[in-house]
């Protein structure tokens, strides 16, 4: 892999700030999930890219070994990029046309509210580099108000400009783990400016890369907040699914027939119940809407429902076991959802923690032995995990718990896994199984 190596060592630049046959030259600001597919994305479409992230080893792995996405697609498009030089990986900022801050927004749950350090710390690097027409654009997601205030102030403080000699904007990304390449060409995108004349700026240089509809906001207020508001709707409409699976059992009733039957009515779309959301976005954004308001009290319920599903889904188990304490117990799926390999915010593991961690504390005093748990995902290689393999997971377990609907998943043979199993607890938080499971002897207990 070459790329990238035209830099002196302090992180100065030895090339031109200006694109070559018209085109302009884009500086993408954090080369994280979205970043480094970003920027991937405008080097692709012609345009002299500079890719900044403040860590040194990950551009040196980048340089050397490319990109390592559990997408081929996604790297190939990446490292192609990278060979043909079209993308150039820096520590510090440089002069460019057009700026996009991609960095990571996480939210601190201690203070409740997100965490814009980085966003300032990019801000504060692009200010002293930005000349009057230059374009700043914001993709992190962030609060209303975010970046006509914080990061308009932000570039005027720390640089020479004042903020109507330069366009500010907003634009979201909305990606899906495993579609990463394949939305950012054509999903539909929405970008509002600090006015008229950035809302024009940044949506031609998105016009100029994408294929899907650019949707011109009012302003970057109504562009932030209509990104919350798409997966603060995701998360309310899981958390009435999953609220509504609790109550059907409650009456005795199997909630997915029963949804099925509700969803032939034309105007109802109940969506499948689960063991809660995760990933970046849907635990998240609908936390950013609490800064200025005070009026999110069925949006904290949906999140407090749909983070207590894991608790509900120990309890199925518990209904099954009688008790855990010195049950071996196989979990199939680490990742949020199925077919990927991300554990961000991931109920699974946080199932996990839950299943063990009390019996763990009792044992340590001399009490009732610790749960084994067996972790089985053929999709993660997290480090920080201990997985095992299919056989491995099963062989003895006195419980099966599917927490990710892997293909993988749906495909094995109930026969086989019952003879497994010393017990034959099943708990299905994904509708993964059906009567042929009941068939095999096995008690399954489905949300």
């Amino acid at each position: 892999m070459t790329s990238g190596s035209d830099h002196g060592g302090d992180g100065t630049t030895t090339d031109s700030v200006h694109g070559g046959d018209g085109m302009t030259t884009v500086s993408v600001h954090g080369l994280g999930y979205v970043g480094l597919p970003t920027a991937a994305l405008f080097a692709n479409s012609g345009h002299t890219v500079y890719g900044i992230d403040t860590q040194p080893d990950k551009l040196d792995r980048l340089r050397a070994e490319g990109a390592d996405f559990r997408e081929a697609d996604l790297n190939d498009y990446v490292d192609r990029a990278l060979d043909t030089g079209s993308l150039r990986l820096r520590e510090r900022p440089t002069e460019s046309d057009h700026h996009l801050i991609c960095v990571p927004t996480p939210f601190d749950h201690d203070r409740n509210v997100a965490d814009l350090s980085y966003v300032r710390a990019a801000a504060e690097g692009i200010a002293p580099k930005l000349r009057p027409g230059d374009t700043v654009v914001v993709e992190s997601t962030v609060p209303p108000g975010t970046t006509a205030n914080v990061v308009a102030e932000t570039l005027e403080r720390n640089g020479d400009l004042l903020r109507e000699t330069f366009n500010l904007a907003f634009c979201p990304e909305t990606v899906l783990p495993g579609s990463i390449l394949d939305e950012l060409r054509h999903n539909d995108r929405i970008v509002g400016g600090i006015d008229d004349e950035a809302t024009a700026a940044a949506r031609d240089l998105f016009a100029g890369a994408v294929d899907g509809e650019i949707h011109a906001a009012p302003d970057a207020a109504t562009a932030e907040f209509a990104k919350l508001a798409q997966n603060t709707h995701r998360d309310a409409e899981i958390a009435i699914a999953n609220e509504l699976a609790k109550v059907a059992r409650d009456h005795g009733v199997v909630p997915r027939p029963a949804f099925e039957l509700a969803n032939e009515h034309p105007r109802v779309d109940i969506l499948n119940p689960g063991p809660g959301v995760g990933g970046h976005c849907l635990p998240v954004d609908p936390l950013y809407l609490e800064h200025h308001s005070d009026h999110v009290d069925l949006i904290e319920r949906a999140r407090v429902v749909n983070d207590g599903m894991v608790d509900y889904v120990r309890e199925l188990l518990e209904d099954g076991l009688g008790s855990l304490a010195g049950k071996r117990v196989a979990v199939f799926g680490l990742a949020y959802k199925g077919n990927v390999a991300d554990t961000r915010n991931s109920p699974a593991k946080r199932f996990v923690e839950a299943v063990t961690e009390p019996t763990t504390k009792v044992a340590t005093d001399g009490g009732e032995p610790a749960v084994d748990v067996r972790v089985h995902d053929p999709h993660v290689s997290d480090a920080t995990a201990d997985l095992h393999d299919e056989s491995a997971a099963l062989d003895g377990a006195d419980a099966l718990v599917f927490m990710t609907d892997h293909d993988e998943f749906a495909e094995l043979d109930p026969d086989a896994v019952a003879e497994q199993m010393d017990d034959n607890v099943v708990v299905d938080a994904r509708g993964l199984t059906d009567e042929s499971w009941h068939d095999a002897g096995l008690d399954v207990r489905r949300l």
